[in-house]
């Protein structure tokens, strides 16, 4: 398998191809072919996969993965989960720590979704005018 880094490269190359295009900024070629980023994409996939821990619709028992914050005098989603440090950058990189702040981040009418698919139907229609800033909420979730 590709390095994520070289399958993203090979994305912007491939849009580039376009002549219409080719003088727009990666971002805007994306957003005239109504495409998101590789980036993007596998953040969409983790928070769907967080979506199916915490309703139940996966093998594994929620306390294996995450802890829910159960502070209940915080303005939150209704199902925010606690952030947790470490020092490692091995520790940094586990799942559960890396989605937490962006899962924290979503609306409430987004993590209450009754279905995977009306999660992931809303959590596009927020994204077209909230684009995620993965990057900043990553680093949110690393500082002690």
């Amino acid at each position: 398998m590709l390095p994520s880094y070289t399958t993203e490269k090979i994305q912007r190359k491939a849009t580039k191809m376009i002549p219409e295009l080719r003088n727009l900024s990666y971002e805007r070629r994306l957003q005239r072919l109504e495409l998101i980023s590789l980036e993007q994409r596998r953040l969409r996939g983790q928070l769907i996969e967080t979506f199916k821990y915490l309703n139940g619709l996966n093998n594994v028992t929620l306390e294996e993965l995450f802890e829910r914050d159960g502070n209940v005098r915080t303005k939150n989603n209704g199902q925010k989960l606690l952030l947790r440090n470490f020092k490692t950058s091995q520790a940094m990189n586990f799942f559960p720590v890396k989605i937490a702040a962006t899962w924290n981040q979503l609306p409430e009418n987004i993590v209450s979704a009754g279905t995977v698919n009306t999660f992931k139907n809303r959590l596009d229609k927020f994204w077209i005018t909230n684009p995620p800033q993965y990057y900043i909420l990553l680093t949110m979730s690393l500082t002690p």
